[in-house]
């Protein structure tokens, strides 16, 4: 029995392996219709049009999870709706993984397109918190540049028209699957706030 079971683990490890190595390959192959869909609204770079988001960079598990949301509905703000549940209404779990390391493994940059004369002010927050507000630093889970880890997603250079309104939809309560603490932090951020992180992490690459 334990010999079986020792056997079938290899064999699972063995499958895991080659399914990882077929993935560029299976992206590849997807190129013709899954990654050429999204391209309309992502970009050929997947540098995003708004308000479809940069997804060059961006972690893996993240794009994943997120489709998969937007499958089953749990991610509901009002762009998700009349883009996205539609678009990976047929979309398998198998399809989302290969689709998410692809993109993933494109070269990220910067939007650079906040205004800047609230950058600082947004380094602060993202560095530092706001111990007065109780609001965490966004260093913490984001990383130093925004880059994220695992699951949590990179922030850094990322569109401010998309980074502001997302941050204002965490406030008004959408995204009905989020985990704590992303967001009771948004929902005590200000409007000033808000600019002043969008527009710094705009710029972080």
């Amino acid at each position: 029995m334990k010999a079986r079971t020792m056997k079938a683990t290899r064999f699972k490890i063995a499958l895991l392996a080659i399914l990882a190595s077929a993935v560029p390959a299976l992206a590849l192959e997807l190129g013709s219709s899954s990654v050429r869909n999204c391209t309309w609204c992502h970009g050929s770079g997947a540098q995003g049009y708004f308000p479809a988001p940069r997804l060059a960079g961006q972690r893996a598990p993240y794009i994943e999870t997120q489709l998969m949301d937007f499958r089953v509905h749990s991610r509901d703000n009002p762009f998700s709706k009349q883009y996205m549940w539609g678009a990976v209404s047929g979309l398998d779990p198998l399809t989302a993984r290969v689709l998410a390391h692809y993109f993933s493994m494109l070269p990220p940059r910067a939007a650079n397109d906040g205004p800047p004369q609230f950058a600082r002010f947004g380094e602060t927050i993202y560095q530092q918190g706001m111990p007065d507000a109780n609001i965490a630093a966004c260093v913490v889970c984001h990383g130093p540049n925004g880059e994220g880890v695992g699951a949590i997603p990179r922030v850094g250079g990322l569109g401010y028209e998309y980074l502001k309104a997302r941050l204002e939809q965490w406030g008004e309560g959408y995204h009905a699957s989020a985990k704590p603490p992303m967001p009771r932090i948004a929902a005590r951020l200000s409007d000033e706030q808000i600019v002043a992180l969008a527009s710094y992490l705009s710029f972080l690459q």
